[in-house]
């Protein structure tokens, strides 16, 4: 699958202002109408170390409204997470209604660098698939929306990004072993994102991969697809929303279907009926 995927796209300077302000704009107004919608939605992105993760997220951030949106940093889990079931800890940050969550690195770690770093024995990372499934099948029939990125790169393109910070003296700190340990291992990464790409793939939580060498495409793309998913989101709830039984549109199914039927009068003439005489004392 990423060897199909075309690294050298790239967007001109000029093409990028022109379509940059409207989809930061319709960003901006889908957020809203999803908080009407009480959409819930959740954005996951995944990619390779230096791939730019971090600006596409924070180029997202600038045209959201802070109060209705949470970003989830990744971070190893905590004593008491450890020793909760691995999804735990992505079940308690889940956005509610009309929010949105975005989770920079996600439960996807499992597959990727918990298995490629041994972290977790074989049948842990394998009984992983199964699971997240689940957990997003849940989360769809729920309600929520679904958008998951991925930022691919080459291992040549990695390189040159992890020296290139590594030699600023403001940036430098961003660069650990572990990237380049992850630099290193960039081929068994690549057999591991593969599988992860092709099983956890469904209609109601597909995978988008973003060509990110030139950055001004990623961002577009990026954009791009999350504003015709929220879009799809919007329409899908308004037009059956009320199969969520605890939205609005699911509320006011239940209410119409709970309030009784009117109940004819005994004197009603029936339709088309030709009117009765008065009665005459």
């Amino acid at each position: 699958m990423l060897e199909t995927v075309d690294l050298s796209l790239a967007l001109g300077k000029e093409t990028y202002k022109k379509q940059a302000p409207p989809l930061r704009e319709s960003l901006r107004l889908l957020q809203y109408r999803c908080k009407d919608a009480e959409i819930p939605i959740v954005i996951v992105f995944e990619g390779w170390d230096a791939s730019g993760k971090g600006l596409v997220i924070s180029k997202l951030l600038e045209r959201l409204d802070p109060r209705g949106f949470t970003v989830h940093p990744a971070r190893p889990p905590t004593p008491e997470e450890e020793a909760m079931p691995f999804l735990w800890r992505y079940w308690i940050r889940l956005p509610g209604d009309g929010e949105i969550a975005l989770f920079d690195r996600s439960w996807y770690g499992r597959l990727l660098i918990e298995r490629v770093g041994k972290l977790v024995k074989k049948k842990v990372w394998r009984r992983a698939f199964e699971e997240i499934t689940q957990f997003e099948r849940q989360l769809a029939e729920d309600g929520a929306l679904i958008v998951k990125f991925f930022l691919h790169i080459s291992k040549k393109e990695q390189k040159r990004r992890l020296t290139k910070l590594e030699k600023d003296k403001f940036e430098s700190w961003r660069v650990t072993k572990w990237d380049w340990k992850h630099h290193k291992d960039y081929d068994k990464y690549v057999t591991a994102i593969e599988e992860m790409l092709a099983r956890t793939e469904a209609p109601h939580a597909p995978w988008t991969i973003v060509e990110a060498t030139d950055k001004r495409h990623a961002e577009i793309k990026v954009f791009q697809t999350l504003v015709k998913a929220m879009e799809g989101a919007v329409e899908w709830r308004q037009t059956k929303g009320a199969e969520i039984g605890r939205s609005k549109l699911g509320r006011e199914a239940r209410a119409r279907q709970a309030k009784p039927s009117p109940v004819p009068r005994k004197d009603a003439a029936e339709p088309g009926a030709a009117p009765s005489k008065p009665k005459i004392a």
